[in-house]
């Protein structure tokens, strides 16, 4: 059951994959090292794991030798005003059996880069956990990541946050600029 705390909806684990099976695209977050590295990945739920593609390389590596990864999804449901996230912790492993590889190999999982990405990882969730919340009504919403303005053609013009050219890497405030 799901509950509420400060204004911000705890999701059971039925509506985090709910979610999960709804949308596609994620992000990996892995120890490279010693240092957090965060992949977008798409990828699709099998039984109660995630699972995607890759080819070898930081990704494949970091995730199925270091074993431990977080993978998160978020979306906006602009009709309802609401924003919500779902992460999952857990351990990948690279998928090398002969039979779950054909079984991986069945499902619909197409990579969505050129090159091909031989390698399939599974992520056994350790933990699942999601939230939802209101968003406020004078958020702008930031088109950048894919969200857009449900208020139609009479809402403010959009806007995103754009680097001023030559500007510092963490240039403090963002400028907010129309797109």
């Amino acid at each position: 059951m799901d509950e509420t705390i400060e204004g911000t909806e705890i999701l059971d684990e039925q509506a985090c994959w709910e979610r999960l099976r709804r949308t596609s695209v994620g992000r990996l977050a892995v120890d490279n090292g010693g240092q957090p590295e965060i992949f977008p990945i798409n990828y699709v739920v099998d039984d109660q794991t995630v699972v995607f593609r890759t080819k070898p390389g930081t990704k494949l590596a970091a995730a199925v030798l270091l074993q431990r990864v977080a993978f998160e999804i978020d979306g906006y449901e602009p009709t309802r005003g609401q924003a919500w996230s779902v992460v999952i912790k857990g351990r990948a492993r690279s998928i090398e059996r002969m039979r779950e590889r054909y079984d991986a190999e069945d499902l619909p999982l197409f990579p969505w880069a050129v090159f091909p990405k031989p390698e399939f990882v599974r992520i056994v969730p350790v933990e699942v956990t999601g939230r939802r919340f209101f968003v406020a009504e004078e958020v702008v919403t930031d088109g950048s990541i894919g969200w857009t303005d449900a208020r139609g053609d009479d809402a403010a013009e959009e806007l995103a946050v754009v680097r001023e050219p030559g500007a510092e890497q963490h240039p403090g405030e963002p400028k907010l600029h129309p797109n």
